[in-house]
């Protein structure tokens, strides 16, 4: 088995061990991050009814930050969707790290939604 198999092998059981803890309700939504090399999208999701709640990201039209491969990107995204949250009327969240280890853009994002109102 090449090394790129094997990483994903290892990603893959990250992310299902994290996201078996974490669920995400109408009331207390999950919170998700993705990151790209270039840019970072943050997500409240809804898994009752499958929704997607709120969303933010550093990609498409009438981002704030066009590069999202950095920290100060994603403290901006983490303020813009506790915003966001807050206009739906969310304060609580479950944090879903995905298979990503807690440090860097992801605590970043983390924190800067903390700030911005969101409890998780």
């Amino acid at each position: 088995m090449d090394q790129q198999k094997r990483k994903k092998i290892r990603q893959l059981r990250r992310r299902h061990h994290v996201r078996s803890h974490v669920r995400g309700t109408s009331e207390r939504p999950r919170l998700t991050v993705f990151r790209s090399s270039k840019h970072i999208y943050a997500q409240l999701i809804d898994d009752d009814q499958g929704v997607t709640l709120a969303q933010a990201s550093t990609s498409g039209k009438g981002a704030d930050p066009k590069y999202g491969g950095n920290v100060k990107a994603a403290q901006a995204i983490g303020k813009r969707l506790a915003e966001a949250a807050k206009e739906k009327g969310i304060t609580k969240a479950a944090f879903d790290r995905g298979h990503y280890r807690y440090h860097g853009r992801i605590k970043a994002l983390a924190e800067a939604a903390r700030e911005g109102g969101l409890q998780f």
